[in-house]
């Protein structure tokens, strides 16, 4: 098993409410191991590489109105 680690900083989180609604749109994704996002943004996303990846989960963010800041 490949574990990989990234933080990522996103758009769109305000408040509590968007933190959860975040944790929501990821939630069962398979192969997310962990997920934390804070109220400024950062996304601490943890994943198997051979069950998912980062642009899985980047898609799954957006499709919640998260969008990574490049």
């Amino acid at each position: 098993m490949a574990v990989q680690t990234e933080t990522i900083q996103v758009s769109g989180i305000r408040c509590e409410r968007c933190v959860m609604r975040l944790g929501a749109a990821l939630q069962g994704h398979d192969g997310l191991e962990y997920a934390n996002a804070t109220l400024m943004g950062a996304v601490t996303l943890q994943w198997d590489e051979e069950r998912t990846d980062r642009d899985a989960l980047v898609t799954a963010m957006k499709q919640a109105g998260f969008a990574p800041i490049p």
